[in-house]
C-alpha cells in the first residue's frame, strides 16, 4: 500500500478515528488501527473497532498502490498530530509502515491483520436531522446519566423514536433530564427505543460536523406500513461527513420516567438565566460534595446561600418572578448547575412542589402554554 495525502485531512480523519480506540484494549489486535485503500479511485478508509463500538472515517488520497495494513493507533494519531505542515506519504514494506513528512520521517511495526474483526456493517438508515440541534439534545441530556457501571441501564442515554419526534432521555436515580426534538424519520410510523451508552454518544456527538446533517441507522426492519425493532441487531449507527460510528445498545429495559415529573406545582420561578448561572458559580466556591446549595425565594428575589457555621460561606441576591408561598429549598450545587447550563433559552422557568419533592427546571417554551423541550427534574437535598 502506498498513498499521499494532505497533512491537515489525513490527521483530522486519524484523530476521529483514534478516539474509538479502547482505553484497555482486551487483545492487543484492538489497539490497531486499520487503514484500508480498496482501489478504484475510492477514498482511504480508517476504522477503528473493540466489539461494541466501531468507527470509520475516509479521507481522499492520491492512490499509487492499493492494500490495507493494520498499525498502533493512538502512535500513529499522535504521529499525524505533530507532523510538519507538508503533504503526506505513506507505504507499507513488509512488516512496517513508513510515514514520511516532509523532513520527518517514522517507522512503525505492523500488527496482524489476519486476526483484526470484521467492522460490523451499518443498520439501515432510520431518518436524519441537523447535526448541531443533536449535539445541542446530547449535550443538555447526557450528564444526567450514570456513571456507575454496575447498573448499566442507568448509564445510557434512552433515544425514543416516534414519528417525526427523537425523545432522549437521561437518569441516574436522583435527576432525570428529557429533551424532544423534531426529525425526519425513514418511516413515518416509527415506534421504536435505544439505550445508548451515554459516553459512546456524547464522544460521537461532539465530534459531528456543525452545519451539517447526521443520519441515525437504528437496527430496523421493513414490518407493516412503517418498521419495527429488531430485537436481534441491538446496534445503532451515525453517519455524518463520510465518517460512521456504530454501538451496540444496553440490552436492558428504560425506566419509566414520566410518572416521576410532577403533574402539578405549588410554587414556579422566572430568572434570567445566565445570571443565575454565574451567581451559583460564585456562591458554590465555598461548598464541596457534601456541602447544599441553598435556594430561598420570594415574589421578587432568591437569595442564594453556602456554607454555615466556621465553615466558609457565601451569599447573594438575584431578582426573580416568582409565584407562591415562599420556598426554601436545597440541592447539589453540580447537579442544579447541570439542569440549569442546559437551558437553551434566556429565562429559566423552575417549578416546585415542596422543599422534599422534586423540583423540575425547563426552558420557556417557544409559544405560551406549549410543552417545553427540554425538562429536568433533580431531587433536592434537606436545607439547614
Amino acid at each position: 500500500m502506498r498513498f499521499r495525502v494532505d497533512r491537515d485531512a489525513f490527521t483530522d480523519a486519524v484523530a476521529w478515528t483514534a478516539r474509538a480506540l479502547p482505553a484497555r484494549p482486551a487483545m492487543p489486535v484492538l489497539a490497531g488501527m486499520r487503514l484500508e485503500l480498496p482501489g478504484g479511485g475510492a477514498a482511504l478508509r480508517l476504522s477503528s473497532f473493540d466489539y461494541e463500538v466501531s468507527a470509520r472515517a475516509e479521507v481522499a488520497v492520491d492512490t499509487e498502490e492499493t492494500g490495507a495494513v493494520l498499525v498502533s493507533g493512538r502512535l500513529l494519531a499522535e504521529i499525524a498530530r505533530n507532523l510538519p505542515a507538508e503533504p503526506v506519504n505513506v507505504e507499507s514494506d513488509g512488516a512496517h509502515v513508513v510515514v514520511t513528512c516532509g523532513s520527518a520521517r517514522f517507522t512503525l511495526l505492523t500488527l496482524p491483520l489476519e486476526d483484526y474483526p470484521t467492522l460490523p456493517d451499518m443498520p439501515q438508515t432510520t431518518g436524519s436531522l441537523a447535526a448541531g440541534t443533536f449535539t445541542t439534545a446530547v449535550r443538555q441530556v447526557s450528564p444526567a446519566a450514570s456513571r456507575d457501571d454496575t447498573l448499566p441501564m442507568l448509564t445510557g442515554v434512552n433515544i425514543t423514536f416516534s414519528g417525526d419526534t427523537l425523545t432522549l432521555a437521561a437518569t441516574d436515580r436522583y435527576r432525570i433530564a428529557v429533551r424532544e426534538l423534531w426529525w425526519r424519520p425513514e418511516y413515518p410510523d416509527l415506534s421504536a427505543s435505544a439505550l445508548v451508552p451515554a459516553r459512546t454518544l456524547h464522544d460521537t456527538a461532539r465530534s459531528l460536523a456543525p452545519g451539517s446533517n447526521v443520519d441515525i441507522a437504528l437496527s430496523t426492519a421493513s414490518g407493516g406500513d412503517g418498521a419495527i425493532l429488531s430485537q436481534g441487531e441491538g446496534m445503532i449507527g451515525f453517519e455524518n461527513g463520510g465518517r460512521r460510528t456504530t454501538t451496540r445498545l444496553i440490552d436492558s429495559d428504560f425506566v419509566k420516567y414520566e410518572t416521576r415529573f410532577p403533574a402539578d406545582f405549588a410554587a414556579r420561578a422566572e430568572v434570567a438565566t445566565a445570571p443565575l448561572i454565574e451567581a451559583v458559580k460564585r456562591v458554590a466556591l465555598v461548598a464541596d460534595r457534601s456541602t447544599p446549595l441553598r435556594l430561598s425565594f420570594v415574589e421578587s428575589e432568591v437569595v442564594l446561600e453556602a456554607g454555615s457555621g466556621d465553615d466558609a460561606q457565601a451569599a447573594e441576591a438575584l431578582g426573580v418572578n416568582f409565584q407562591g408561598e415562599p420556598m426554601r429549598i436545597a440541592f447539589t450545587p453540580e447537579y442544579f448547575l447541570d439542569g440549569l447550563g442546559a437551558v437553551q433559552s434566556e429565562l429559566a422557568h423552575l417549578n416546585f412542589t415542596t422543599p422534599t419533592k422534586p423540583a423540575v427546571i425547563n426552558d420557556a417554551p417557544a409559544e405560551e402554554g406549549a410543552r417545553p423541550e427540554f425538562r429536568y427534574l433533580v431531587m433536592p437535598l434537606r436545607a439547614s
